[in-house]
């Protein structure tokens, strides 16, 4: 009878959480115009930020920034009019390696200690269709400035029960060269072409 009875609870419990889950799924909506008005940040619990360089043809290094933060201005049924800004925090690399990190993080590399942050600045953005656009940019690196171009999915967007706001979420990537920003390191055993890759979580700000 125990058994029964505990058996019971188990099955009441998946059925509770069943619907629990089904009422706080959000209707994600894959249309730019459901992006609502205003400003929108970033939910760190739920973003990434990766980047991959190629090692002497063998594999991709693979790396990622811990700490790093967007904003984003716009209006949805304008996105043309829509700024983003984000500010990496260098010292945030993690590479999986304690002691080439160390050595990345140095000055022949990202030189963290006489520029701890990289920043991005939009500066236009170009439709490509409903869910998709380039956002053309300025990225300051190791105190370097250069034009770099985003191709931006808008994966969806919804009110999300569980944080009480409306939610958009956005995949984002990048081709870029890190000579451009003085990284010339190690040139022709380890590429030039750096791809970054972007995962991002976006809360509309409360009025």
């Amino acid at each position: 009878m125990h058994r029964l009875a505990v058996a019971s609870l188990f099955v009441a419990l998946a059925g509770c959480s069943s619907l629990l889950s089904a009422a706080l799924k959000p209707d994600v909506q894959a249309s730019a115009a459901a992006v609502e008005a205003g400003d929108w940040v970033l939910d760190p619990d739920h973003a990434a930020l990766t980047f991959r360089i190629n090692h002497m043809g063998y594999s991709d290094l693979v790396g990622r920034f811990d700490r790093f933060d967007v904003s984003l201005i716009g209006d949805g049924t304008h996105p043309e009019d829509a700024r983003v800004s984000a500010v990496i925090e260098v010292g945030s690399l993690d590479i999986g390696n304690d002691k080439f990190r160390d050595d990345l993080l140095g000055a022949r590399w990202f030189d963290a200690e006489d520029h701890p942050q990289a920043v991005f600045r939009t500066l236009s953005v170009t439709s490509t269709s409903e869910t998709t656009a380039t956002v053309n940019g300025e990225l300051t690196l190791r105190g370097v400035t250069r034009p770099v171009a985003l191709e931006v999915r808008l994966n969806g967007v919804a009110y999300d029960r569980l944080r009480g706001t409306d939610v958009a979420g956005f995949s984002a990537s990048a081709l870029i060269h890190r000579s451009d920003f003085g990284m010339d390191a190690f040139s022709g055993l380890v590429t030039d072409d750096v791809r970054i890759g972007i995962e991002a979580e976006l809360m509309r700000k409360k009025d």
